[in-house]
């Protein structure tokens, strides 16, 4: 019997104004599919929350200003992707297509029982 891929959980917090272009990318990366006969996909997991940073000497903020503490509304987006190839062509995706210097995600390795 062949091994089921891995599954992970792709994680990621995005300002309002650039939730819809992150998901669209890691979407078109293979992220938020499911395998099974239902055949569904951009399936996405999302809640609205409050991000908190400070700029440090060297950045260059898409939001805020250097040394300055920033309190934006943002958005949590929580996905599955089967497979290492697909998690990282969507961080990938993800990198590319959010417009913070460092983009806050995490990754999470899911067992299968």
């Amino acid at each position: 019997m062949a091994a089921a891929l891995q599954r992970f959980t792709l994680i990621f917090y995005a300002p309002t104004s650039a939730v819809a272009a992150c998901k669209s990318a890691i979407f078109s990366a293979g992220a938020g599919r499911y395998p099974g006969r239902g055949n569904y996909t951009e399936c996405s997991w999302q809640t609205l929350g409050t991000g908190q940073f400070r700029p440090g000497d060297a950045a260059n903020p898409h939001i805020g200003s250097v040394g300055a503490l920033e309190e934006v509304p943002e958005v949590r987006v929580e996905t599955l992707c089967v497979g290492e190839d697909v998690v990282k062509r969507a961080v990938k995706a993800l990198k590319g297509a959010h417009p913070y210097e460092e983009p806050a995600y995490h990754v999470i390795k899911l067992e299968n029982y």
